[in-house]
């Protein structure tokens, strides 16, 4: 079936003018890339129940070790099963039962045989000690790895990025998206007078001598690579949100000279949670809490633990993204990150094809933090304004089954093909229903683009099979191609896949009104030649 979807995806490629690019990077991909990027045999027959990382970090030698132990549901009889860790770390054993198993090893994927028969609706476990040195972060967060630094004060300062990369990066599991871990023991050891944050709650903190372990849980499903360490002389202040579900720890990690500051700084944490929760729906991870824990790389959004590098300004790094002004009105990684509690870890997609699902959204999430706060006019200058970081280089969604991303447009044009589509819906109420029914509707689920273009069609009542061809699977920009002769206004779509029929709102005359072009000329008579596309529509206009 996957080979179909992708034959067909190649051929809508190649009709719309686009294969010769697409074919070439095609050629890109390894075998490396499928067993990374596919849902093998031996990663299907066994679903994930629960994790237990046991790791000790060691910052002098740059060495991590421990083990990892998976806990799995049997699917369907089968005998080997695929854990991945990328080198230079390496798995030293397997054990299930207390009986070591044999692992052939290809490249960042590790086959491991079990002796004892999977009988289907059984839950096992087993456990993968490893070791080494892990890979180092050159420029975190977009390479992944270990960022081994050091803070002001010359104390070790250390945290994981591996978004794209894989969580294999430092630890053993199955990287792949589509199968989420229901819930998670993280359990690191570390030099004492430092402090580690996890993902989850602080269970306990254990003195061993010269070390700490601390010990966090998750007790929601989450994404491999939202698991993370932070390690670092840190202090921590605290508050409680009243929100929609309840009162939510929000807890605050900082290095222990930036505590007053950041006192100051963080109170955009509650203001974006007032407004996402107004937006999309309760704070998915009640349970869990939410922190923000100072890195030393600029953010990423670790699920509960979102981590936080943006050097205490606002906007990003103190640079307005859209050109506006309203960009510096807020702290972007705070917002950013933020929003991918509710897109990426709520919400996560099954390939990392579909990334789009994941910063498309949330890109557009800082529109709406500036429209809970400074109205619809602001968000609308913001997310117009983010256009001219538009390349349209490739379409938005990647190769599958390959752990290939789309352009990295999926958040400029993904942000504006969002804002596009509110466009279409016109109620503001209706919409943000819309955006609630997203986060219940896929509540703790990985999802496809076909699932969400199909719940967006079905809420908005519109068919929207051309629309998202259009702005995910092209690099062409609809383009109303109009001309006003003798009263006369005709006007049509170009640049466009087949049967795009988009409304769109234009003024005419100082008055606004809908015109639905298709692909066929069609025409009305006009008063003047006063007409004005409406800005909040990501489309070109050709005028003959």
């Amino acid at each position: 079936m996957r080979t179909i979807v992708f034959v067909l995806f190649t051929l809508f490629i190649f009709l719309n003018g686009q294969s010769q690019g697409l074919l070439t990077e095609k050629n890109k991909f390894t075998h490396q890339d499928t067993l990374r990027g596919s849902i093998t045999p031996e990663r299907e027959w066994w679903d994930l129940t629960y994790y237990h990382l046991d790791v000790e970090v060691k910052p002098d030698a740059k060495f991590i070790s421990g083990k990892n132990t998976i806990q799995y549901k049997v699917l369907k009889p089968h005998q080997v099963m695929q854990i991945d860790l990328q080198p230079p770390l390496q798995i030293t054993k397997v054990l299930q039962d207390g009986e070591e198993l044999q692992i052939r090893h290809d490249g960042n994927a590790h086959f491991v045989t079990l002796i004892n028969q999977q009988k289907i609706g059984t839950v096992n476990s087993i456990d993968v000690f490893y070791e080494g040195q892990p890979t180092e972060a050159k420029r975190a967060p977009w390479d992944g790895g270990f960022s081994w630094k050091k803070d002001h004060n010359g104390k070790d300062f250390i945290a994981t990025s591996c978004q794209g990369l894989g969580a294999s990066v430092w630890w053993p599991n199955k990287d792949h998206m589509y199968d989420e871990v229901d819930s998670m023991l993280i359990s690191i050891t570390n030099p004492k007078g430092l402090t580690n944050v996890s993902n989850g709650r602080l269970r306990k903190l254990i003195d061993n001598g010269d070390t700490v372990t601390s010990h966090w849980f998750v007790s929601n499903p989450i994404n491999n690579y939202g698991v993370n360490i932070n390690i670092g002389d840190y202090a921590n202040f605290s508050e409680v949100y009243k929100g929609e579900k309840g009162d939510l720890d929000m807890n605050y990690y900082v290095l222990k000279d930036n505590l007053e500051k950041a006192k100051a700084h963080f109170k955009d944490a509650p203001k974006m949670m007032e407004a996402f929760e107004y937006w999309f729906g309760p704070y998915p991870f009640y349970e869990d809490s939410f922190k923000l824990v100072e890195v030393p790389y600029l953010g990423m959004e670790h699920q509960s633990s979102v981590t936080y590098g943006n050097q205490y300004k606002e906007g990003y790094l103190g640079r307005d993204l859209s050109g506006t002004g309203w960009g510096l009105k807020f702290d972007f990684i705070i917002i950013h990150e933020a929003g991918h509690e509710w897109f990426a870890n709520n919400i996560t997609n099954k390939d990392i094809a579909d990334m789009w699902i994941h910063e498309g959204f949330t890109s557009y999430s800082e529109n709406l933090f500036l429209d809970y706060y400074y109205g619809k006019e602001a968000s609308a200058d913001y997310v117009i304004g983010t256009r001219k970081n538009i390349q349209n280089d490739r379409p938005l969604i990647g190769y599958y089954d390959v752990n290939n991303e789309g352009s990295s447009d999926m958040y400029y044009k993904g942000e504006n093909l969002i804002h596009t589509l509110r466009q279409l819906v016109e109620d503001d109420e209706k919409w943000r229903q819309i955006l609630r029914g997203l986060s219940s509707t896929f509540y703790h689920q990985t999802v496809t683009t076909k699932q969400i273009e199909d719940y967006l069609s079905e809420q908005t009542g519109i068919d929207l099979t051309a629309f998202f061809n259009q702005y995910l699977r092209t690099i062409k920009i609809p383009t109303l191609e109009y001309s006003i002769k003798k009263g006369k206004l005709k006007y049509r779509w170009i640049h466009t896949v087949e049967n795009f029929d988009m409304p769109i709102q234009v003024e005419i005359n100082g008055k606004s009104e809908w015109l639905f072009p298709t692909m066929k000329w069609q025409s009305k008579k006009v008063a003047s030649e006063d007409f004005i596309i409406d800005r909040d529509f990501y489309v070109n206009a050709k005028k003959i």
